[in-house]
């Protein structure tokens, strides 16, 4: 633990940033097995998920193979001139829809890795990434991974990331990069690319802990002045409550000693740290002291929250709070009143769900939450599809039962015209593909910006597109493409709203009553369209059961029994092949729904919805809609 002030020298402060799927946690877990801090077969007890990844720990992450939450660990290591150095390492998300995660932890930061895919060179993350890192005034070290792919260009990729930099406006500093070669899941990395793979894979990282010791400068801050700590992310204990965690900026923070706590809104309120927490290889060790440039935890600081600033109750100064930038899509969370309610979800009331929100927005800072138009609905909003989804998907396995709407779209006004955000949108599809994929995106009014060959038979293009149109694109891309295409998004600018939303073509398939799906009907209803569901499920009046062929919606009966008659043989039914129901995951339900259905969200089900379950009073809300419409005509 870094004490004196001439030890704090040999602090290193570092942010991985990347593109989704590039290798960033790959690579921290390789750092933290070369770093020499753990013991044989220590870090192997800790992997697990699709990737055996050790940092995405997260049973989410695991499964999806992403990183969601950014997390920090903190490695010893010996350089070259003999000196041993405190590395921390902060591991960031891919997706755009994180971006809250990353906006924050940067400024814990004192230089990033920008890690970049030997062949898909930088994507929109990659841009949005290193953009706020230039804004935080972080040093960029580019690391092209993965050059034992296929088909890897690195020379190709390192103009690019050149290019991306001047775009950026970045200033001569960090225009003089340093470039480091690796293939992060192989551990080894090389100054040049001057050897054949196979004798550069008998190297190890140490090139990546040398440039982080040379470029990245040691942190700043005098320990002689008054303290000052700002808290960018907060981890929750059941036996100790909130714990702030964050960087000290200035000053000695010590346990016991009183301390200004300072809120975002200009308050401020006389505390004491109980626990002072210092990183140390994956966990946490409690330490007497850290000084001005290291990270800590504290805890017993009731009511701290991020953008906090703990400072001297002689001379409280407040730090720059972390600026976010805003949501851009919104969804209604609402009670779950479908006949099924309360039958597998253990929190069910608006007052659980309402609790539930406000202890997401306490770490989610991406978030906003708002009352609805009753007591019962609350407007949510975020980044994105995605970034709700997984809130969504967290609440379900925590035992909350709810219904949510289909997504919108935020719009601004500005000097009287109504503004939608538009995205950056980049396709990777193979060339056999590509005019399916050209014609799904132009008849979402997809403006193409650039187009060009990924090796012998891919091509990349980049298409400039609403927000709104992208809503429920990826699913028919996923399928023009037999699941080959790789598609990513980030939001770019405001434009003035172009023509309606584009909605779904086909109509759904509507249950007409309330009891158990039967094999019989299955088969009659096979010609009608695909279904959701299958023999001896259950469902009720009014929920969507599969998809029309056609445009229009219609109630069928799905649990329509076979009629006995004397005149039939026993193994009359054993011939007949069912068509196996179309599973949909919750991202895809909440894209596939249209505005007048839900998505009802339970611990072992998500099932959809009309939001009017008779029909007869569907029948009637839609004649007075009409009627309305043609009277404002």
């Amino acid at each position: 633990m870094p004490g004196s002030a001439a030890e704090t020298r040999l602090v290193r402060n570092v942010a991985i940033i990347a593109h989704v799927d590039h290798g960033k946690t790959t690579l921290v877990d390789q750092l933290l097995k070369q770093s020499g801090m753990f013991r044989a077969g220590e870090l192997e007890k800790l992997m697990g998920g699709q990737h055996d990844l050790i940092m995405d720990s997260n049973p989410l992450e695991r499964e999806r193979g992403i990183t969601i939450l950014s997390k920090n660990c903190a490695v010893n290591y010996t350089a070259a001139d003999g000196l041993t150095y405190r590395i921390n390492i902060i591991d960031t998300p891919g997706h755009a829809d994180f971006g809250g995660e990353v906006e924050r932890v940067l400024h814990m930061a004192d230089g990033c890795l920008v890690l970049v895919d030997a062949l898909d060179g930088p994507m929109p993350q990659t841009k949005f990434v290193l953009s706020k890192a230039l804004e935080a005034g972080l040093k960029p070290i580019v690391v092209v991974n993965k050059c034992d792919r296929p088909e890897a260009d690195p020379p190709r990729v390192l103009g690019e990331m050149f290019d991306l930099l001047v775009d950026l406006g970045a200033d001569d500093h960090a225009l003089e990069f340093k470039v480091v070669y690796a293939a992060g899941r192989d551990g080894w990395a090389a100054y040049e690319l001057d050897k054949p793979f196979e004798e550069l894979r008998k190297g190890d990282l140490r090139p990546i802990f040398e440039t982080i010791i040379k470029e990245i400068q040691s942190p700043g801050g005098d320990r002689e002045a008054p303290v000052q700590m700002l808290v960018t992310t907060l981890d929750y204990s059941e036996y100790v409550g909130r714990i702030g965690i964050g960087r000290v900026y200035a000053g000695v923070l010590r346990p016991g000693v009183p301390v200004m706590l300072m809120k975002r809104d200009g308050s401020m309120r006389q505390v004491k740290v109980t626990k002072l927490l210092a990183f140390q290889g994956l966990g946490r060790k409690e330490t007497d002291e850290v000084g001005a440039g290291d990270l800590c935890a504290v805890v017993g600081v009731e009511g701290i929250d991020i953008g906090d600033t703990l400072a001297d109750p002689a001379n409280p100064k407040a730090l720059p709070p972390v600026t976010i930038d805003e949501p851009t899509i919104s969804m209604l969370f609402r009670i779950n009143d479908s006949p099924f309610a309360g039958q597998e979800g253990q929190y069910v009331t608006s007052r659980q769900i309402r609790d539930r929100l406000m202890r997401e927005l306490e770490h989610n800072v991406a978030l906003r939450v708002e009352p609805g138009r009753t007591t019962d609905e609350f407007n949510v909003s975020g980044r994105g599809l995605l970034h709700l989804g997984i809130l969504l998907e967290t609440m379900r396995r925590e035992g909350f039962e709810l219904s949510v709407a289909r997504p919108q779209v935020i719009l601004q006004e500005e000097d009287g015209v109504t503004m939608e955000p538009m995205e950056t949108l980049v396709i990777d599809v193979p060339n056999e593909n590509m005019g399916s994929v050209m014609e799904l995106v132009g008849g979402r009014r997809g403006e193409m910006k650039k187009m060009e060959p990924r090796g012998q038979s891919a091509t990349h293009m980049v298409f400039e597109i609403s927000s709104r149109a992208l809503i429920g694109l990826r699913s028919r891309i996923m399928t023009a493409s037999q699941g080959e295409a790789i598609m990513h998004h980030r939001f770019s600018h405001y434009a003035p709203v172009a023509g309606d939303r584009p909605g779904r073509i086909n109509g759904v398939l509507i249950s007409l009553e309330r009891a158990s799906v039967t094999a019989h009907a299955v088969e009659l209803l096979s010609d009608r369209g695909f279904l959701f569901v299958k023999p001896g499920e259950n469902v009720y009046a009014g929920q969507i059961v599969g998809e029309h062929n056609r445009d229009n919606d219609l109630v069928v009966n799905i649990t329509r029994e076979k009629a006995l008659t004397n005149m039939r043989a026993a193994s009359k039914d054993q011939t007949v092949v069912l068509k196996p129901p179309r599973q949909l995951s919750l991202e895809a339900c909440l894209e596939y729904v249209e505005d007048d259905e839900l998505v009802e969200i339970t611990p072992t089900s998500v099932r959809m919805r009309k939001r009017i379950l008779s029909e007869s009073e569907r029948r009637r809300s839609e004649r007075q809609s009409r009627d309305k419409a043609e009277a404002g005509a």
